[in-house]
């Protein structure tokens, strides 16, 4: 009509334009946590430096490292989409499953709030609040069980529960091992560390050792004497054992029982070490710790055989030792004579 007006229409800004400008908020956030760490790390003594650190990085280092493995997780979801593997049906996965974009969206949720506490934790303990510096690790672990655990439809709860039920699976392997079973555990096996650290972690948050930088003694409560460090670190392959126990027990496949093997080779490794605190040095050095090396090379060795030769299924193993029918991937790595 004539002589009405037209509402103006406001251009939203573009997805690249977007993704610039939160590039250099993060930028900007980074630069101020490193900053603010850094000058609250100067405040210190050089007696007391080192030790807060080492406490520092007992914190959070479990939390860079699940952080990081989301990210390399929502890497795999892009690539597995790119080569369109169906990747949902592979892992028995619902159609609420999250994308790789969400997958990194929690990445970068969990990549902000660590260095945040951290960092609040570096300024408080070097400005002498000690009680509420103390108290930053605490609200992060309880923050983040929290929004694990909550039964709220929110923060993605189909797929939280996925992973608690899956967890649950792979604690109790009493139903017959799915993909997804094997595959968390598989991952678990590779973050004992991880979940070693967390246990020290709680185990001084539960203790009130928070901030007191007195944790070096051998026999302190959270100290690396402590009997739940090993089984801490043992658990994963626990778990991974019975799970090929209970698939052999389906499908009767021998290899299933080398598979258990594997696994359980790591076991004396882990509680050969953690007997260096609990018997005399000298027995250490000449009786325990030769024993401990030859469990590691032996659990190394397995180890690198069945994942390149089973798992990985590359045969390269097979083609150094046989060539019953060369190919040209055998001529290409293998054909000369020093190789």
């Amino acid at each position: 009509m004539k002589g009405a007006s037209v509402p103006a229409v406001v251009g939203m800004p573009s997805p690249l334009f977007l993704w610039r400008f939160k590039a250099i908020l993060f930028l900007l956030w980074g630069l101020c946590c490193c900053k603010i760490g850094w000058d609250s790390v100067m405040r210190m003594s050089a007696d007391l430096r080192d030790l807060f650190l080492y406490e520092v990085f007992l914190y959070y280092n479990p939390l860079f490292l699940v952080a990081l493995m989301i990210w390399l997780w929502g890497v795999n979801l892009w690539v597995f989409a790119q080569s369109s593997v169906n990747y949902v049906k592979v892992f028995d996965l619902a159609q609420t499953h999250l994308s790789h974009r969400e997958i990194w969206r929690c990445a970068t949720w969990l990549t902000l709030i660590v260095p945040t506490s951290m960092t609040a934790y570096l300024y408080l303990y070097s400005h002498g609040e000690v009680s509420l510096a103390a108290s930053q690790p605490v609200l992060l672990y309880a923050i983040l069980l929290i929004v694990l655990l909550s039964p709220f439809d929110m923060f993605y709860l189909s797929s939280r529960f996925y992973f608690l039920r899956t967890m649950l699976r792979i604690v109790l392997p009493l139903q017959a091992i799915t993909f997804p079973d094997f595959f968390l555990a598989d991952i678990f096996t590779s973050m004992s560390k991880v979940f070693s650290d967390l246990e020290r972690s709680v185990c001084r948050m539960v203790n009130r050792q928070v901030a007191t930088i007195a944790w070096f003694e051998a026999d302190s409560i959270c100290g690396s004497h402590s009997i739940a460090i090993p089984l801490v670190l043992v658990l994963p392959y626990l778990c991974r054992f019975f799970q090929c126990i209970r698939q052999y027990k389906d499908t009767k496949e021998k290899s299933c029982l080398l598979n258990a093997l594997k696994y359980s080779t790591a076991v004396p490794v882990i509680f050969l070490s953690a007997l260096k605190y609990h018997v005399f040095p000298d027995q250490w050095v000449s009786f325990y710790r030769p024993l401990w090396l030859i469990s590691g090379v032996i659990n190394s060795l397995y180890s690198f055989y069945w994942d390149i030769k089973r798992d990985w299924d590359l045969s390269i193993l097979t083609r150094i030792f046989m060539f019953k029918s060369p190919s040209t991937w055998t001529s290409l790595l293998y054909g000369r004579n020093w190789v």
